[in-house]
């Protein structure tokens, strides 16, 4: 669905606080945090800039960001667990601004960590820099996701094929999905006006996951480390804007 240039301005601001509550949780994630603090520091941003989460109640989910850290993909809920040096940490949130919505994820190194761990980070966020540069008026949806596992893989890492990203605007999920992986020159065109968070997730080892008991943590089947990034972009007719990004 293409929005409307009112729309994008409140998606704008949407994406604003998101990549607020990334700065604020990033400059907190230290060894000895636990996840439920960073949890804390979220919601004081969505407080602040009068915003409501699109995450807190969705589905049931208890709190404002998930946080998946080492071998979770994505989906990780906020608790006692405390950040150790050498962890890496995925940070996924949203906010919602006059019934507009932004979505976002990072991943950090907690401290010092291994050479493979910043790696599999850096590859995947230029991944997702990857899928971006294809997010202009004529492409088509799957060049995203081609880009995507072009990268990923390239770096000798795998893509999750179960979860995927997502058209975005008046609610957090919406159609069309955007796989991170596929052949290019399929799907729908992509036209300017449209906007679509793109999030890879990319594992150090093999691609499979498996859902834990408490129904919303996702890790790697095989134990692997695995990153997570994510923006929410407009399609622009001067190119892609991101607008999760200060």
């Amino acid at each position: 669905m293409k929005r409307t240039a009112d729309e994008l301005k409140k998606m704008r601001k949407a994406g604003r606080v998101v990549a607020e509550m990334h700065a604020a949780t990033r400059a907190a994630a230290k060894p000895g945090v636990t996840t439920l603090d960073l949890d804390q520091v979220a919601r004081d941003v969505l407080e602040k800039r009068n915003a409501r989460s699109n995450f807190l109640n969705y589905h049931g989910f208890p709190a404002v960001i998930c946080t998946s850290p080492n071998d979770m993909i994505v989906h990780g809920i906020p608790g006692p667990y405390r950040l150790e040096e050498g962890d890496i940490l995925s940070i996924d949130c949203g906010a919602i601004i006059e019934g507009y919505h932004g979505d976002a994820a990072f991943t950090m190194a907690i401290g010092e960590v291994t050479p493979e761990a910043e790696k599999l980070i850096r590859v995947t966020e230029e991944s997702l820099e990857a899928g971006i540069a294809q997010m202009v008026d004529g492409n088509r949806l799957s060049d995203i996701g081609h880009a995507v596992q072009t990268v990923a893989e390239g770096a000798g890492f795998s893509v999750v094929r179960e979860y995927v990203g997502h058209a975005i605007g008046t609610a957090m999920h919406e159609e069309p999905q955007v796989p991170n992986y596929g052949s290019p020159g399929k799907g729908i065109k992509l036209r300017a006006g449209m906007v679509f968070a793109v999030e890879p997730m990319v594992n150090a080892g093999k691609p499979g996951t498996r859902l834990l008991d408490d129904g919303w943590s996702v890790v790697t089947a095989d134990g692997s480390l695995s990153a997570h990034f994510e923006h929410t972009i407009a399609i622009t007719d001067s190119g892609p804007e991101v607008f999760t990004k200060l």
